[in-house]
């Protein structure tokens, strides 16, 4: 029963998402497709940082893998431009599999490497596929990039460009609101698979593996292959982050996937809380939307500037904004939003707080060594592995 009430929850949350598009304007459909794209990829990430415990700083390789797989899946092919013309659906599929794979290719490096080692490792793929985007001009266009095909299913056209009428509730559904739904099943459905793959026998080894790499071998789990699955994982999440940034964009070019986006995503995932993806999607929702905001309302904010004019831009707020976020988190709240509100409803519910799944290490505190077991097998018990 105890589940209950997160469920009602989560279904009115549903509820009011399906509902949204009816009374939205332009903008804010806008925002919430980016919004949902930067939602899959945080999921993605904290399922290879939180629970896996590999730092990655190359989130935007991958996602800019995918969106331009995508592009070219589903484009045909022009004297200057090369294509494959498949079907909106095979191209999702294609640019999942294509980053999955790149992903595949990397596993051993990931496998062999930890800490700020694997994240450096990682940057170095941003610059790599950055370079290439600017070079491979027959398949990325270059530095002008490509435009994005509109996506169909079906012969149901998710575009303004001769869509069939289709309207509820007296309001016509227009490109933007057909994409809002698309996106919000792909959403759902990424969000559902990553909180399955974290509580499964997969994710529980993940988990071990972040704690102590050494017990985790002790215990029989693979500690390497289940490095690179993890990371196979999220580069496929950031590849599906990716083709849906491209339909949210419309138009593609090499400056969208910087090294600012990989950085955007580690904050996403910390301000939620590492581990938690109802936490990634609510870091995604934060990072994503404020400067969004800030840009569209600051002409009746009193401390912006117009941007070039000198004074505080709303890029630079929301930057600002997202250090003290940090700041905050690390400082009051260890464990992140998430861990927050474990703290809260176990306070509610049982008169104390709850172990913050995902937090770092020295938020779980090793027992007592018994002289017959080694010190190191205590750290392989994980909290994922105890519940």
């Amino acid at each position: 029963m105890s589940d209950l009430p997160r469920r009602i929850g989560g279904l009115v949350l549903i509820l009011v998402a399906v509902a949204l598009p009816l009374v939205l304007e332009d903008f804010w459909l806008q925002l919430g497709l980016f919004v949902m794209a930067a939602m899959v990829g945080a999921v993605g990430l904290t399922l290879l940082v939180g629970v896996a415990g590999q730092l990655s700083l190359g989130h935007a390789a991958f996602a800019a893998i995918g969106a331009y797989v995508f592009v070219w899946a589903t484009s045909e092919s022009t004297p200057t431009l090369s294509g494959a013309g498949l079907p909106a659906v095979v191209g999702l599929v294609v640019a999942v599999g294509a980053t999955a794979l790149v992903g595949f290719a990397f596993s051993p490096v990931a496998s062999r490497l930890r800490g700020i080692y694997l994240g450096l490792a990682t940057l170095g793929l941003v610059f790599v596929v950055r370079h290439l985007l600017l070079n491979l001009e027959p398949w990325t266009g270059g530095f002008t990039g490509r435009s994005v095909e509109p996506f169909t299913l079906g012969g149901f056209s998710f575009s303004n460009r001769d869509p069939d009428y289709l309207a509820i509730a007296g309001v016509e559904l227009e490109g933007l609101h057909r994409l809002w739904y698309l996106f919000l099943v792909l959403t759902l459905l990424a969000c559902w698979l990553g909180v399955n793959l974290r509580s499964s026998r997969t994710g529980r080894a993940w988990a071990n593996v972040r704690d102590s790499e050494t017990a985790a071998a002790a215990m029989g789990i693979a500690v390497a292959r289940h490095k690179a699955s993890a990371f196979v994982v999220s580069s496929g999440y950031a590849g599906l982050a990716g083709a849906l940034l491209a339909l949210a964009y419309g138009r593609l070019a090499p400056d969208v996937f910087t090294l600012t986006v990989s950085v955007e995503f580690l904050v996403m995932i910390v301000i939620g809380g590492l581990g938690s993806v109802g936490g990634a999607m609510v870091g995604a929702l934060f990072v994503t939307a404020l400067p969004l905001v800030l840009s569209q309302y600051s002409d009746v904010i009193p401390f912006l500037a117009a941007p070039g004019s000198g004074g505080l831009d709303p890029a630079t707020a929301s930057r600002l904004l997202y250090g003290l976020a940090i700041i905050a988190v690390l400082v009051f709240l260890r464990g992140g939003l998430a861990g927050a509100f474990r703290r809260l409803r176990g306070r509610g519910g049982r008169g104390g707080p709850v172990p913050v799944s995902g937090a770092p290490d020295d938020a779980h505190p090793v027992p007592p060594t018994d002289p017959g077991h080694p010190a190191g097998m205590h750290s392989a018990i994980s909290k994922e592995t105890a519940r």
